[in-house]
This record gives structure tokens, sequence and C-alpha cells, in this order.
């Protein structure tokens, strides 16, 4: 009878072990990942946010042609005055105008515009993000099959106008 209990013995204490977790150096033991619900981008599309987080992380390593390549071709884009994007040159012109890098803080969904929100940061190239660097920022977007077909700068906590309204 002890010879069977044997290894049925270790299979609980190793089933004990394991559930104990690790200890110093466990990356699971130190931190669990943030819940859905406790993450900032929780009530946004999940794939609206992968294209708005990467477009924001090529301007804010300065590849002006690479976030130029997340917008479609036609686009709008709205950071003050309407501009109709008819090409990849437009698109990386409109790129290049704007000053700052931007990092993703939050985002969510509202009709078929996401509105994210970033914290502005300097970036590499002719951008000169000055005291606005660290200032918060909202941009409603919206994305379709993967490209941004409007960027429309908003007021923290607004959406952009209704097509047909004043801006």
């Amino acid at each position: 009878m002890p010879a069977r209990l044997a290894p049925l013995s270790l299979a609980i204490l190793a089933a004990i072990l394991a559930a104990c977790g690790g200890g110093e150096g466990d990356p699971a033991a130190t931190s669990a990942p943030p819940s859905e619900e406790e993450s900032p981008t929780a009530d946004a599309d999940p794939a609206a946010v992968e294209v708005i987080d990467a477009w924001a992380m090529a301007l804010a390593e300065g590849d002006v042609d690479a976030a130029a390549r997340f917008f479609a071709i036609p686009s709008v884009a709205q950071n003050g005055p309407t501009l109709r994007i008819t090409s990849r040159a437009e698109a990386r012109l409109f790129n290049a105008t704007l000053p700052c890098g931007a990092e993703l803080t939050g985002a969510e969904t509202e009709g078929e515009f996401t509105i994210a929100t970033f914290e502005l940061t300097e970036r590499p190239g002719r951008g000169i993000c000055g005291s606005g660097t660290g200032a918060k920022a909202q941009t409603a977007f919206v994305i379709e099959d993967g490209e941004i077909v409007e960027w429309r700068r908003v007021g923290v906590g607004g959406l952009p106008p209704a097509p047909g309204e004043a801006a």
C-alpha cells in the first residue's frame, strides 16, 4: 500500500508547490496582467486601437513614411482645417506637419469613432513639440480595413461634429 501512495504524494506535493507560485524573479508572482476592465482601452474596438497605437508609435519614432502608410487613400484629416488626403505624398505631408509624437494612454469607441487620448512627446525629425510635451490630446479616428479614413483632432472629452455640421 505505501508504494502506491508515494507517486500520489509526489503529485500532490508538486501541485501544491506549483500553486504557491514562484519566488523572486518569477514575473507571475510579482504582477498580474491588468484585466480588460482595468485597461484604459477596454471600451474601444481592439482592431482600431491596434492601428492607432501603431500609427502613434511610428510618428513618435519620427518615421513619417510609416505613419503615412496607416492612412487610407483617400482619407480626411482635420487639425484645424479639413484636409482631403488623396495621395501617399499628402498623407506624408500631413504627418510631417504634426509637431509632436504621441503615446496612446486611452481609447473608447463611440459609434463609428474611436476617440484616442495621447500624452504628447518630442519626436525625432522636424517636429518640435516644445511646451506641448507631456500635455494630453485627443483625436477621433475612423478605422476601416486596418487604415485611418478619418483623423480629427477633438478637445479632451469631445466628439467631432457630425458630417455637415460646422466645426
